[in-house]
């Protein structure tokens, strides 16, 4: 199992995504320098969280126009599984790998604390250690993490199982006391029309351990193991 953590000037949590892929596969990711667009075969790639380039001009913009992101959209394409986590997500977006756009928080403030996220679909490699319907808890830490996509495209991610994680209350009822930044359908994470890419906004790579608060996050990177 070969994975690499892109690593952008501003990522803070990409070291948390090695001790997270440490603990639940066992294997050391390889932690790929963002200008280096020589990107060595890999089974998965992570864009971590964090403010890359310091969400200059737009968070995720600048950061989709390094070097590795056109061989990170290449492999994308050709089926390599890809992960990218709160300003990973952005970024995704940037690049045109999953539709949409993260604006700014609905009550304008930067968010840390855990959430409830309702799993919506485990018919992927990335959540079919959950099962649908199930509450998790993570933590999310975001300004910009207010996910919006136009009426057209929306029923797509709807009507094709795309909708990966949904913000909820701790009881599981979709309520705006739920929805931290004020997403459209509340919408946490979804995937691409092949389903080998994941955009989340909260961050599973801090919810590996219930000595931590949670361990909720760890069947994400677990379930990796299932593609060798």
């Amino acid at each position: 199992m070969k994975i690499a953590i892109i690593v952008f000037p501003g990522s803070n949590c990409d070291r948390d995504a090695r001790v997270a892929i440490e603990k639940t596969l066992g294997s050391r990711p390889i932690m790929h320098w963002h200008g280096d667009s020589e990107l060595p075969n890999v089974d998965c790639i992570i864009l971590p969280g964090g403010f890359s380039y310091g969400d200059y001009l737009r968070s995720g913009a600048m950061a989709a126009h390094s070097p590795v992101m056109k061989e990170v959209v290449l492999r994308a394409n050709k089926g390599v599984r890809v992960i990218g986590i709160c300003n990973g997500f952005q970024i995704l977006t940037e690049v045109g790998l999953l539709p949409g756009v993260l604006m700014r928080n609905t009550n304008l403030k930067f968010v840390c604390k855990n959430v409830w996220l309702s799993v919506q679909t485990s018919n992927n490699i990335f959540t079919s250690g959950y099962k649908k319907g199930e509450l998790i808890n993570i933590p999310i830490a975001h300004h910009d993490g207010n996910y919006f996509v136009s009426d057209t495209e929306l029923k797509v991610l709807q009507d094709n199982d795309r909708i990966a994680f949904r913000y909820v209350t701790a009881s599981g009822v979709r309520h705006k006391s739920g929805n931290p930044n004020g997403s459209l359908d509340d919408i946490a994470g979804i995937l691409n029309e092949k389903q080998n890419v994941l955009g989340m906004m909260p961050h599973p790579e801090r919810a590996i351990d219930d000595y931590t608060g949670s361990s909720s996050g760890s069947r994400i990177f677990a379930a990796l193991h299932t593609m060798v």
